[in-house]
C-alpha cells in the first residue's frame, strides 16, 4: 500500500507543477496544453465520484476549464483521494467498485485497479501537456517521478 500513497503524492505534486507552468505562461496560455490538463483533473473527479458510489454521468471528462477552476479541482481531487487512501487497507483494496462509464455501460473494478488507472492516466496526459508546451516553444515541466523524489 505504501507505493500507492507515494504514487499519489507524485500525482498531486505533478499536478501542481503543471499548474504553476501554465500560470507562468498564461498570457501566451497554451490552449491545447490546458485542455489536456483539464482532462486529467476532470477524469480524476469522475473516478473519485465513482469510487464514492455516486453517479458521475453528469460530470465532463473533456472540459475546457480555466486555470482558476483547475486549481479548485486539484484541491478537491487531492482531498478526496487523500481520504480514500487514508482508509485503504489490505482488506479493502480489492473491494469492487460498481460504476457506469461515459457510455452508460456498467463495470466492476477493484479499488486498487481504479487507483492505479487514475495515476497512470494522468501521467500519460501530463506527457501530452509537455509535448504541447514544447511544440509551442515553451519549456516542458520536469514531472518525472525521480524529480519528485529528489525534491521531496
Amino acid at each position: 500500500m505504501k507505493s500507492m500513497y507515494r504514487m499519489y503524492d507524485h500525482l498531486h505534486w505533478a499536478n501542481q507543477q503543471i499548474l504553476k507552468t501554465l500560470k507562468a505562461n498564461e498570457p501566451s496560455d497554451s490552449h491545447k496544453a490546458r485542455q489536456f490538463f483539464s482532462h486529467i483533473l476532470c477524469a480524476e473527479q469522475v473516478w473519485l465520484t465513482r469510487i464514492q458510489g455516486k453517479d458521475s454521468s453528469t460530470l465532463p471528462i473533456w472540459a475546457d476549464i480555466g486555470l482558476e477552476d483547475c486549481e479548485k479541482l486539484i484541491k478537491q481531487n487531492e482531498k478526496g483521494f487523500t481520504e480514500i487512501l487514508s482508509n485503504l487497507s489490505e482488506e479493502n483494496h480489492i473491494d469492487l467498485v460498481q460504476y457506469k462509464n461515459s457510455k452508460g455501460e456498467e463495470f466492476l473494478s477493484s479499488l486498487i485497479d481504479i487507483l492505479t488507472h487514475v495515476a497512470l492516466h494522468g501521467h500519460y496526459h501530463r506527457g501530452q501537456v509537455n509535448l504541447q508546451l514544447r511544440a509551442e516553444g515553451m519549456e516542458p515541466v520536469g514531472i518525472d517521478f525521480i524529480t519528485f523524489v529528489r525534491e521531496s
